[in-house]
């Protein structure tokens, strides 16, 4: 039987996914998200950039927003659910970076990160001189575990759970599944077997594992 890792423990309907695969798995979440102090502006909100769920959770409840601007559809479910109106998605930051500059750049606006946060919307609005305020909102900490056995194929939801994962194993010839291009990046500095999702999401990562197990 196949070994798989999941560097993220799965929701019920995820582990589903996994329902007569055929694949045996062992779940471990590599990173640990701690929502950081930090002060609002005011508390409405024109414009906010949100580019992850942890973000949207962090000021939940705090502040009223008039307008969101979301990296990824789970994001901005998590934003309509919370009451937020979504103004735009894209599915990565220079994406949404990019229609920000296209359509939106008299506006000004906030954007809530956390401290591993990419360089791509920042560098892409400064850039373009459009005015924006960056809030740290919450912490990314590695929470490594050494695995004395050997995975058949290891599921990242971000560049975080790789370098977690490496701190004390080694990939070996694991087959890397990533979320994205920002967390296949950061595996290929270890291994060139990757399988990147066709849609940035978690089941979609789960769907490109069975398939691949398949053959």
């Amino acid at each position: 039987m196949k070994s798989i890792l999941s560097t993220k423990k799965l929701s019920k309907p995820q582990k589903q996914l996994f329902l007569n695969s055929g694949l045996s798995l062992v779940e471990h979440n590599a990173i640990t998200i701690e929502v950081t102090y930090f002060k609002l502006p005011s508390e409405k909100i024109k414009n906010a950039i949100f580019t992850s769920k942890n973000s949207v959770n962090a000021v939940s409840g705090k502040v009223q927003i008039e307008n969101c601007f979301c990296v990824g559809e789970k994001t901005a479910d998590l934003a309509n659910e919370n009451g937020f109106h979504i103004q735009e998605i894209a599915d990565y930051g220079k994406d949404l970076a990019g229609i920000i500059v296209q359509n939106y750049s008299e506006e000004s606006f906030i954007f809530f990160c956390g401290n591993k946060r990419r360089d791509d919307i920042p560098e892409i609005l400064k850039k373009n001189k459009i005015e924006f305020t960056e809030i740290e909102v919450y912490k990314t900490l590695l929470n490594p575990r050494s695995f004395s056995q050997e995975f058949d194929g290891i599921l990242f939801f971000s560049p975080s759970a790789v370098q977690s994962f490496t701190d004390k194993n080694r990939l070996k010839d694991s087959t890397a599944f990533c979320i994205g291009k920002t967390t296949a990046a950061e595996a290929k500095k270890y291994t060139n077997n990757i399988i990147t999702a066709t849609q940035p999401s978690i089941e979609n990562v789960i769907v490109q594992v069975v398939k691949y197990f398949k053959k």
